[in-house]
């Protein structure tokens, strides 16, 4: 019998420019809205105005610029990255297991140090509270329960994949 991998086999499709763009300008949008609520985020990131981060992994590239408010925007293409972080997994679901885990994707990461520090910090310290978000316009106890209800389905798929992406320890020996 042979072992079958448990990554997908079919390809992503890469969209349209202007839609990667699009898509990238919504990313840059939540990032600055989650530092936004936190002031250290905001005033670590003043002190790296002008620098470029360069993110790219097998299905997304995007380079970052931080402005002088201590926020991103996306650099210009041709930007040369003072910070490469290169995501070494190719598979987005292990990504997705690996980030649902609590633990960070194998990365290399080569550049400017500092910058470095200070991502490494936004990663380690800075949280989205989408509850929170939610119950400015949902309310305190809708928000809570929609919150509530996404958690048992993420805990609910988090069961169902996590079993599908653990690789066996031993090779599968073969019989005839």
């Amino acid at each position: 019998m042979q072992s079958m991998s448990t990554a997908p086999s079919f390809p992503i499709p890469k969209p349209p420019d202007w839609l990667l763009h699009e898509m990238q300008q919504r990313v840059v949008l939540l990032l600055n809205h989650v530092m936004q609520q936190e002031p250290e985020a905001l005033a670590r990131l003043k002190r790296q105005k002008g620098q470029v981060a360069g993110i790219e992994s097998a299905w997304v590239a995007m380079k970052l610029r931080v402005t002088p408010a201590g926020l991103l925007d996306l650099a210009e293409a041709d930007a040369e990255p003072d910070l490469s972080l290169k995501v070494l997994e190719a598979n987005p679901l292990s990504i997705l297991q690996t980030l649902l885990s609590g633990e960070k994707p194998r990365m290399e990461v080569s550049g400017d140090v500092m910058l470095a520090a200070e991502v490494n910090w936004l990663v380690d310290h800075v949280r989205w509270d989408v509850e929170e978000d939610l119950s400015r316009i949902l309310g305190d106890v809708p928000a809570h329960t929609l919150m509530k209800a996404v958690r048992g389905i993420g805990d609910t798929l988090k069961a169902f994949i996590a079993p599908k992406m653990q690789k066996p320890s031993h090779p599968e020996s073969t019989t005839s």
